[in-house]
């Protein structure tokens, strides 16, 4: 990916079109209303992390009735949270979630800071999920790359379907150059062009009619050439350690009081897979293991 725009996409010709479409086309999610607060988009941004908007809003309001501020989360132990974590996937994430709930709780009085190093410093936060908080929650101005927007920044100014698989310095430089000047703008461009990454430049079937941008695409004004980079990585789940993992947690999340070896081994047959399994997800601090051969999720 080349850092610099394309000669078709002035970043200020970009802007207008995208944001405009935006404010026609956004879904009403809990998250972006006022209502959700910076607290509101941090929970959504842990849960959107690798998982789709449908799968998380149940979850999200669930969660949002039960721990309203960050000190409610804080509060409770840690493994309620891996609980209410669900079917989601990934169930680091409501450690981490967690841990940074305990860190606005005792750092910043229970408010979710708004300068971006205060964010980045709490646990779990890495610069993603920073710039997007202080983006969508208290409206300043950051480059905020997920994987929709690096997909939409990949086709429109840098001619290529697909982005690297992993975050280049190339993707942030060319980030920070389309970013508008002012902040409220900035913002609002960051959310306008992750929804049009998750509505119209989708990473199969695009829709190219929808989109706003379509006439100053350097990708579609090339006649849309190939992915010619490394293979994309696939999601395989069935069979995988993964799937294991998800197997033995379920039974955790759905007993009031530890559970015996014997409950976890039902789960899964190969008792290799099934014990290394086990193994991670106690020291990813996901599982407790008591005395007896009992195990639960995490009190402290």
């Amino acid at each position: 990916m080349t850092a610099t725009t394309s000669t078709h996409t002035p970043p200020a010709s970009l802007h207008t079109p995208v944001i405009g479409w935006f404010e026609q086309h956004a879904r009403d999610l809990p998250w972006r209303r006022p209502e959700a607060g910076a607290w509101g988009v941090m929970v959504s941004e842990f849960m959107l992390q690798q998982t789709p908007v449908n799968r998380v809003l149940p979850v999200y309001e669930q969660w949002m009735a039960r721990w309203p501020r960050p000190a409610d989360l804080a509060a409770d132990a840690p493994g309620e949270a891996v609980r209410a974590w669900g079917r989601l996937g990934y169930p680091r994430r409501a450690l981490r979630l967690h841990g940074a709930a305990q860190a606005i709780t005792e750092r910043h009085g229970g408010d979710v800071p708004s300068e971006h190093n205060q964010l980045l410093a709490l646990p779990g936060i890495g610069e993603y999920t920073a710039a997007a908080v202080a983006s969508f929650a208290y409206g300043q101005r950051h480059a905020v790359l997920d994987t929709n927007v690096r997909r939409v920044f990949a086709r429109v100014a840098s001619g290529i379907q697909y982005p690297p698989n992993a975050t280049t310095a190339a993707e942030r430089k060319l980030a920070r150059a389309l970013l508008p000047e002012e902040d409220e703008r900035a913002a609002r461009w960051a959310a306008a062009t992750m929804e049009l990454g998750a509505l119209v430049c989708t990473a199969k079937n695009e829709d190219c009619t929808r989109c706003p941008i379509a006439g100053q695409c350097a990708w579609r004004l090339a006649g849309k050439p190939a992915h010619q980079g490394p293979p994309r990585r696939g999601q395989t789940y069935a069979g995988t350690d993964r799937q294991v993992r998800g197997r033995l947690l379920a039974v955790l999340r759905e007993a009031v009081t530890p559970v015996p070896q014997s409950a976890l081994d039902a789960v899964w047959e190969e008792p290799v897979q099934r014990a290394r399994a086990l193994d991670g997800l106690v020291a990813d601090g996901l599982v407790e293991p008591l005395p007896g051969g009992q195990y639960r999720l995490p009190l402290t």
